[in-house]
């Protein structure tokens, strides 16, 4: 009858850890453990519909029994009062036996109440299970997302503090001062070169000053 919860508490049970172990992807595992428990809770569902309509089957017929026991009680009542003792044991004889079947749907009803409420229980506990698990499942996507995202981070840190790219930027830094070394040794070959009308610039300049101090000697003179 509870075959059906085998494959749960195989799920919720020391199993699970190891199982997991195994998975390469540990979300599509419980993915697929949620999807067995649904079809499980689904079977119980309707083992209990099942078990609940055969509880209020018996039900009736004991409900029945017993009020045909009870009419017949009465009735023998009744044909005694009158007068008519062979009416009133056929009626006393009738209610025996409606009282023998009371006795056995009682029992029969009693047995499908239990399993009822047995069933009702696995049931809860199940929907308790389930929910466990789907909360875990959350949990483990987030934790594994979080963990890719880590991995990720840290093979980019990596890459970026690695030899080879240390390398590169020193390489780049050395290129960089050759093109300074460069232009420094161009300036300087500009500065001890000059042109043609820099230099006749400057011959004036010269002039200029020899002039300048000719005038300041005259008027010291003076």
């Amino acid at each position: 009858m509870f075959k059906m919860f085998r494959r749960v508490r195989t799920i919720v049970g020391s199993e699970l850890n190891a199982m997991l172990d195994k998975a390469e992807d540990p979300v599509k595992m419980l993915n697929q453990f949620l999807r067995d428990m649904e079809e499980d809770i689904q079977e119980a569902e309707g083992a209990i519909a099942k078990q609940v309509a055969n509880e209020k089957m018996l039900k009736r017929k004991l409900e029945d029994t017993e009020a045909m026991a009870e009419k017949r009680q009465q009735q023998a009542e009744k044909a005694v009062k009158a007068g008519e003792d062979d009416l009133a044991r056929r009626a006393l004889e009738e209610k025996q036996d409606y009282e023998k079947q009371t006795s056995m749907l009682q029992e029969s009803y009693d047995i499908a109440r239990r399993d009822s409420e047995e069933l009702k229980r696995k049931l809860a506990e199940m929907k308790k299970e389930y929910d466990q698990m789907r909360l875990k499942r959350d949990s483990l996507k987030v934790r594994a997302e979080s963990a890719k995202t880590k991995t990720k981070m840290n093979r980019t840190m990596s890459s970026i503090g690695s030899d080879e790219s240390k390398r590169g930027f020193e390489r780049m830094e050395q290129k960089v001062m050759e093109y300074e070394a460069e232009a420094e040794t161009t300036e300087d070959l500009t500065t001890s070169n000059p042109t043609l009308d820099e230099e006749l610039d400057s011959l004036e300049e010269s002039k200029v000053d020899e002039e300048l101090a000719d005038l300041k000697k005259k008027l010291s003179n003076e």
